[in-house]
């Protein structure tokens, strides 16, 4: 009887465990959800309040060129006349009835309703996504969607231009996913095909996976929308479909830039006349193949919304003209899985996010190499998903458990509450280079955007400059003065200076970051992340006290060694001038680099001559920078500081640098009793327990160690007692 009261309790204990880790993992999701649909909230107001806030001749600029006072659809004659209308002859159709409605009632009526086109897309994409799917995905799977659609660049560019191109994303959507009749099928297919032609392509598609009818149903309405505009306006619609070859040449130049399409690069390329032509045709075809083929592969394997996004990605890539505002079939493309490993499965989908969300000039720097791909980004994106990416299939084994990531364990901080964020563990391998250098250039594209951006004017940068200075001259460290006289006196050591200061401020830490990536992965991702808390605690700085550096404060006798004299109503610093703000001096991240990548190579450098070595890349900096009169003194002193709260912050987040000994890092936590223990399970990844169905117990799903580790360590404990009694 005392043994069987045991087991009870033993039970007991286990299930009270497991029942509060499942509460913990519920409790967690629902606020995350709660969170993700505030953010979704807060962006429809900012973009509502955006769009409405411009003066009437800003906002919704091309529907106010089709129904406005003035607008296309007003105007006796072509639709075409003036340029400024590229639809379908069936879309001028459409909107027609639109030019009744008051301008200021029907802009805001019709931002609302792109709003909800929006939310709709978004709801169906996330109810799309292929089994089997966890449960905590499935309950956060709209949000986000909905998210990344409001901060995506085409819906942006849709919302501001008051452009239609989210219905016919949806029409064909919704005909995939949804719709089962195939006459509604082939009605949306046929529908979004009349407002943009080049969506016939799904026609095919619906053929080539066995829905004969919907496809045969879909032109027959895209003939009959086409036969009815003709019979109503035959003048436009010669225009559109034989003059204009299906509206290619209308709008913008085809070359632009905003263009992205195969016809849009060759063109920008050089290639022009019947030579381009053939070639673009050539191209096509060849992507047209390659894309619908792997399209039907991924439809017959269950992943539909896959097969639709790379459908719209061919559609993009062969379209005459793919204006910004009809590139969201790439950001679609984001679903698709793909690596063996668990680490791998982010790289895609962030560079599809970060691709379709942010400036093409924010992606990669303004560098002749690259131009060609920084301009084409978002087609050859698209490009990729059509024909390059290996998507997984279902049938994978790697599709639901990919090869687990190892993770490395730092030492027992000082204190118990730290690390502050467990989860954030380092890996023992190094990061995909594509995506880190990606994230690096973003990171410092924000960064340079934001310092140019902080600023308040001269005067208050003059004043911030005088209390610098009076408080230097308290404690007797004005020394900036003597050693920019002394050094300008001497012009080999002006000239020394003068190189430093430019050329080495990004070539050591970048150098630095290098070295570590290829040899140390793991402590390149604890010191990457120090110098990047450094570097946004400097934005703060920044931004709160714009100071402008000695050789920009008038009356104090400073000479400027590097751009020479200044005017400091207009000062000029060359190609600098208008991408630089010259009163962020307060901190210096010149000598706060130079700081973190001596405390990097002391800490690390196997040899003592190069820590000495190391060392002395932050005494040559602040040299440089007092004599170039570019900082004061101060200046560093504050840059020192952002640098020691870089490598705090990273500590009291992540945990201390240094690993445990490889023979000390135990892959699960060892059972406290004699009981069999199940290493499978504890050392579960959380990247492999994401892909588990939801009829999977929750503990799985959410945190698969703790509660079993837990559950062990409790129902040990419950049955010495029971035994002890």
């Amino acid at each position: 009887m005392e043994r069987w009261e045991g087991r009870r309790s033993v039970a007991n204990a286990d299930h009270s465990v497991r029942g509060d880790a499942v509460a913990d993992v519920e409790t967690r999701t629902g606020l995350t959800r709660a969170l993700l649909w505030l953010v979704v909230a807060v962006l429809a107001v900012r973009q509502m309040a955006v769009v409405l806030r411009q003066p009437p001749g800003e906002r919704l600029t091309d529907l106010e060129t089709w129904i406005g006072e003035n607008g296309v659809l007003h105007v006796t004659g072509s639709l075409y006349d003036s340029g400024r209308f590229t639809g379908t002859p069936f879309a001028g159709l459409v909107l027609k009835p639109l030019t009744a409605s008051a301008e200021a009632s029907l802009g805001i009526a019709w931002t609302f309703g792109s709003l909800l086109l929006v939310a709709a897309l978004g709801v169906v994409a996330a109810r799309a996504l292929p089994a089997p799917v966890a449960r905590r995905t499935a309950l956060l799977a709209v949000p986000v969607a909905i998210t990344l659609l409001m901060l995506s660049l085409p819906v942006r560019n849709t919302l501001h231009l008051g452009q239609t191109s989210i219905l016919p994303v949806l029409l064909v959507l919704l005909a995939c996913l949804v719709a089962r009749d195939h006459r509604l099928q082939g009605l949306l297919v046929g529908l979004a095909a009349a407002l943009q032609p080049t969506l016939l392509l799904f026609a095919v598609l619906l053929w080539l996976t066995g829905k004969r009818r919907a496809s045969a149903t879909s032109v027959a309405v895209f003939g009959f929308c086409t036969a009815a505009a003709w019979a109503v306006v035959p003048k436009d619609s010669w225009t559109y479909w034989v003059h204009h070859a299906a509206g290619a040449g209308l709008g913008d130049r085809p070359d632009s830039l905003a263009n992205q399409s195969l016809h849009g690069a060759l063109l920008r390329l050089g290639f022009e006349g019947p030579a381009e032509i053939a070639l673009f045709l050539v191209l096509a075809a060849a992507v047209t193949v390659i894309g619908v083929r792997r399209a039907v592969r991924y439809a017959q394997d269950g992943q539909l919304l896959l097969a639709v996004a790379v459908t719209g990605c061919v559609v993009v890539a062969v379209s005459p003209t793919a204006w910004q505002h009809q590139l969201l079939w790439v950001l679609l493309a984001v679903v698709g899985k793909v690596g063996k490993r668990a680490s791998d499965r982010l790289v895609w989908p962030a560079v599809v996010v970060l691709v379709v969300t942010l400036p093409a000039k924010m992606l990669l720097p303004n560098i002749g190499v690259v131009v060609l791909v920084r301009d084409n980004a978002l087609l050859l994106t698209a490009l990729g998903a059509a024909c390059l990416v290996p998507f997984l299939l279902r049938t994978s084994p790697y599709w639901q458990r990919p090869i687990p990531t190892a993770h490395a364990e730092p030492v027992a901080a000082r204190w118990r509450r730290v690390p502050l964020l467990p989860f954030w563990r380092r890996v023992l391998h190094r990061p995909n280079l594509l995506l880190e250098l990606l994230l690096i250039r973003v990171v410092y594209s924000a960064y340079a955007q934001v310092r140019l951006a902080a600023t308040a004017g001269r005067p208050i940068a003059e004043e911030h400059g005088r209390q610098i200075h009076a408080i230097e001259q308290w404690l007797h460290i004005d020394i900036e003065l003597w050693v920019n006289h002394t050094v300008v006196q001497i012009t080999w050591l002006r000239e020394f200076f003068d190189y430093y200061y430019v050329t080495f401020h990004f070539i050591v830490p970048l150098t630095i970051l290098g070295v570590l990536y290829a040899r140390r992965p793991a402590d390149y991702r604890w010191v990457r992340s120090s110098i990047g808390f450094a570097t946004l605690l400097a934005l703060v700085g920044f931004w709160l006290y714009p100071l402008a550096p000695p050789r920009l404060m008038p009356g104090l006798g400073f000479t400027d060694t590097i751009y020479g004299v200044q005017d400091f109503a207009k000062p000029d610093y060359g190609t600098l001038t208008t991408v630089t703000n010259q009163y962020a001096a307060m901190p210096s991240l010149h000598f706060g680099w130079s700081l973190w990548c001596g405390v990097v190579i002391v800490m690390l450098a196997p040899k003592l001559w190069m820590k000495a070595l190391g060392l002395l890349h932050p005494l040559f900096t602040i040299a440089a920078i007092v004599a170039t009169a570019n900082h004061w003194v101060l200046d560093a002193a504050g840059g020192a500081l952002v640098v020691a709260l870089g490598f705090g912050l990273t500590y009291l987040l992540s945990g201390p640098r240094k690993l445990a000994p490889e023979q000390e890092r135990p892959t699960a936590e060892p059972a406290r009793t004699e009981q069999p223990k199940q290493p499978a399970q504890l050392t579960q990844p959380a990247e492999a327990a994401e892909a588990v169905e939801p009829t999977q117990p929750v503990e799985q799903a959410g945190s698969p160690a703790a509660p079993k580790v837990v559950s062990a360590r409790t129902s040990a404990e419950v049955a010495e007692k029971v035994g002890g009694k």
